[in-house]
Order: C-alpha cells, then structure tokens, then sequence
C-alpha cells in the first residue's frame, strides 16, 4: 500500500513537471501564426523574379541585343523553325508589355506610357529603362491588393477563372517564363546568367 502511495505521488509529480514544461515551451515557442496580406506575398514573388530579370537584361551586351537562336547553332541536318523566335531584346519588351498589360487588370491602373512602343524597343539602355519601368508599374499594382478584392473575380482575356490574385500570380509565373528563355540566350553567348554566377 505504502509502494502504491509513492507510485501516484511520483505519477502526479511527474505529470505536473510536464505540463510545466510545456508551457514554458509555449511561452518560449514560436510567435502566433503570422497571416501576410496578399500586397505583400505577391509583392514578395514578384521582387524575386524582377531582381533575376533585371540582372540577366544588364549581362547581356549592347551588341547581342538583336540576338536569336538560329538554325546555325543546330548540327547539320536537324530541323527545326525559328522564324517567330524572339530576340533577346524582344523577350525583355515582351515582359515590359505584358507586365503593364496584367497589373493593369489586376489594378485598374492606367498606364503613364506608350506599351506598344516599348515593343519597338531595340537599344539596350531602352530597353533596361522600360523594363524597369514596367515592374515599378507592376509593383504599385500589387500594391492594391487587399483581403477583400484579391480574390474578387475579374474579368480578363487570359483563360480560365481569374480573379486580381491568380492574374498577379500569372503574370510573375509569365515573366519566369521569358526569364527562363534570356538565360539560354545569354549560355549560348558564353555568359553565366548573374544568378548562377553567385
């Protein structure tokens, strides 16, 4: 009897020093579940790919601007068709473009500049101002994005269901894209892309 007496006395003493650890641990552990506003987690993403792009648009030199894949960098004898490939300078004023176009929805903002010219864009110094210019566009865009609207559905050309968040979304995994394709280009001109030069 007196064994069982020790045995609970240990038992409960034992079960109070582990509810007092954990909640020491609570105290101690990690802060309340953090929620980001959609501004600042699509923000997030997108700074991330303007950074890759940005640098990638200034690695290339002046004189590759006019850049494409050619039938020339093939062995012999493959086929392959690249009359509608883009150059190097196409693919950033591409991104330019489409960068107003998207945010332009995802917002209601109204671009301040000629988005059709930007494809006319050749010279790398254009071309690095307008792509620049395009993602500062894109980011006060973004900016607007609330709890309340950023899952509003909107209207737009893309397909499928949209709504202010998945056409944000789309336009960062748009960018990614073009972003993937100007590495090559800059590979096949001997240059390491800055991100991978890190």
């Amino acid at each position: 009897m007196h064994i069982r007496w020790i045995a609970a006395c240990c038992l409960l003493g034992l079960g109070s020093l582990t509810a007092v650890a954990q909640m020491d641990a609570t105290a101690k552990g990690p802060d309340a579940v953090t929620i980001a506003t959609p501004a600042a987690a699509f923000d997030s993403q997108l700074r991330e790919i303007e950074s890759e792009m940005m640098n990638a648009v200034k690695a290339m030199p002046a004189d590759k601007f006019d850049f494409a894949p050619s039938q020339a960098i093939f062995v012999p004898g493959q086929k392959t068709e690249f009359a509608t490939v883009r150059t190097f300078a196409q693919q950033a004023t591409h991104v330019a473009e489409a960068n107003y176009f998207f945010y332009g929805i995802v917002s209601e903002l109204k671009p301040d500049v000629d988005t059709k010219a930007i494809l006319k864009l050749k010279k790398k110094d254009d071309v690095v101002t307008a792509l620049a210019g395009s993602f500062a566009f894109a980011h006060k865009a973004i900016a607007t994005l609330t709890p309340v609207n950023a899952f509003q559905v909107i209207k737009s050309p893309e397909p499928g269901f949209q709504t202010r968040a998945t056409l944000a979304s789309f336009g960062i995994s748009h960018a990614y894209d073009h972003y993937g394709q100007m590495v090559e280009y800059l590979r096949m001109n001997g240059i390491v892309p800055p991100a991978s030069a890190k």
